[in-house]
């Protein structure tokens, strides 16, 4: 008599599209909400002083409600949306002995803080960050050349806060108690010394 056939399925894991997952994971907004809110503001004060003629002719209402979204997208993106979509944080303080002191943090890497954010999170936040000081910046030079004074308060604004946090997270980035010019120089100095010698090569 033949013994009935047992097989043992515990091992067993069937999970459709799993060849997938590396790549929807990087894809994968895993902070959809902070992802909308850290380009929510900042859009919205460009959009905001591009067309605030068509909507009001009050200059003092164009000028308060630019201020207010550039000033919730400075909190926002330096209170929230760093921490959360690339794991980096500064802010300010003052010590003990009253002097104002600057931190800079960043996450350390680990198999759990790597699930916590994506690839696509981090080009957003980047993206976000650098393109619209730069066209703050267009906005300055238009302002200044055109004699538009009763703007430049509100462009150099945007400047300012904008630029203050790209300024904070590419120092948390590079390292908080490295400055940027002292980066950029040992790296250009280590490529120089790494060059193979093109006079050296044999003959």
């Amino acid at each position: 008599m033949k013994q009935p056939l047992h097989i043992d399925t515990h091992d067993v894991s069937l999970e459709f599209g799993a060849e997938d997952d590396p790549v929807r994971q990087h894809a994968r907004l895993r902070h959809p909400l902070a992802t909308v809110f850290h380009l929510l503001f900042r859009v919205g004060a460009i959009i905001t002083y591009l067309l605030c003629s068509w909507f009001s002719n009050s200059f003092i209402v164009s000028f308060v409600a630019i201020i207010l979204l550039l000033s919730f997208d400075f909190w926002t993106v330096k209170n929230v949306t760093g921490r959360l979509m690339v794991g980096l944080r500064w802010w300010n303080h003052i010590d003990e002995e009253g002097k104002s002191q600057w931190l800079f943090e960043a996450r350390k890497p680990s198999q759990k803080n790597k699930q916590l954010s994506s690839e696509a999170e981090v080009r957003i936040f980047w993206l976000g960050l650098i393109v619209c000081p730069l066209i703050w910046g267009i906005f300055f030079f238009s302002t200044l050349f055109s004699f538009n004074f009763k703007w430049l308060a509100v462009v150099v604004t945007g400047v300012v806060l904008q630029g203050a946090n790209l300024y904070g997270y590419i120092r948390c980035k590079l390292g908080g108690q490295t400055s940027i010019t002292s980066v950029a120089s040992n790296y250009l100095g280590t490529q120089l010394l790494q060059r193979p010698d093109v006079n050296s090569g044999n003959v």
